[in-house]
């Protein structure tokens, strides 16, 4: 692939759900590029779309028309098989609820995703990978602890190196912050940012705006469409504090700048 090419490309992304016969029209036409080592935030209340479109640009589903290249690959129309090849190779997820298997060590939970893969690595080798994931989320010398003998923000982060083993193309992360307190969270989007300026491409689903905020850019999702899409002044997250506070300064719905006051701004209705 070429290295200045998007690693997302969506045009005209429809997705029509048959109830009986009810058409619910979840998505009508999203257009939307995600450039290589964007921070990218997308937000949206309940029933606007936002789940839909992450769950296509997770390749856990399909659109009803409209197309969808995810690193120069046209996923589509791909049928189940070749878009869990393509999710296991390409996306690297982080999930709310960590999704841990409580039986097994912290290498063992990252190593799961190269089990899976094509890549035919040694158990060796996978087993370095995996330290080496977990030592770049701060976790070296908690290898061998279970998830129960880790806090929520130390599964998460074993979540997040398991995300980070098979070097995708891009972190997909659901409300990753939703299980945790206000500090821990801070952490989590610390490590978030600091992979991200390392150069790797994240996109955040989140419906708070102080999460939002520690993103680049943020895509507001709204009765299917992308209602707004626009780069942010980052705030940058500081570990050990609580998420936001004095120096977070946000319009509705999401609009930060560094200034003292927040900065007003006329939104359409």
């Amino acid at each position: 692939m070429a290295g200045d090419a998007p690693v997302l490309e969506i045009h005209d992304l429809v997705k029509v759900y048959r109830m009986g016969e009810v058409e619910v029209h979840a998505l009508k036409g999203v257009n939307l590029t995600v450039e290589r080592g964007e921070f990218v935030a997308i937000m949206g209340p309940s029933g606007s779309g936002k789940s839909t479109l992450m769950n296509i640009v997770g390749c856990l589903d399909r659109p009803t028309s409209g197309t969808y290249h995810l690193d120069g690959i046209d996923v589509s129309r791909l049928d189940r098989d070749h878009r869990a090849e393509i999710r296991n190779d390409k996306i690297g997820f982080v999930f709310q609820s960590f999704n841990l298997l409580a039986r097994t060590r912290a290498t063992e939970n990252v190593e799961l995703p190269l089990l899976y893969s094509n890549l035919g690595l040694s158990t060796l080798e996978r087993a370095r990978r995996a330290r080496q994931a977990l030592a770049q989320v701060g976790l070296a010398g908690r290898e061998d602890h279970y998830p129960s003998q880790l806090s929520g923000g130390q599964q998460q982060r074993v979540a997040i190196a398991r995300a980070l083993v098979t070097n995708p193309a891009i972190l997909l992360a659901d409300e990753p912050t939703g299980n945790l307190d206000s500090r821990t969270s801070e952490e989590i989007i610390g490590i978030f940012q600091g992979l991200n300026d390392a150069g790797k491409t994240v996109i955040l689903i989140t419906h708070e705006p102080d999460i939002a905020a520690h993103a680049k850019r943020v895509v507001y999702v709204r009765d299917g469409v992308v209602w707004r899409d626009e780069r942010i002044v980052q705030m940058k997250a500081k570990p050990g504090q609580a998420v936001g506070g004095a120096e977070l300064a946000a319009a509705f719905p999401f609009t930060v700048a560094p200034a003292e006051e927040p900065v007003r701004e006329e939104v359409p209705r």
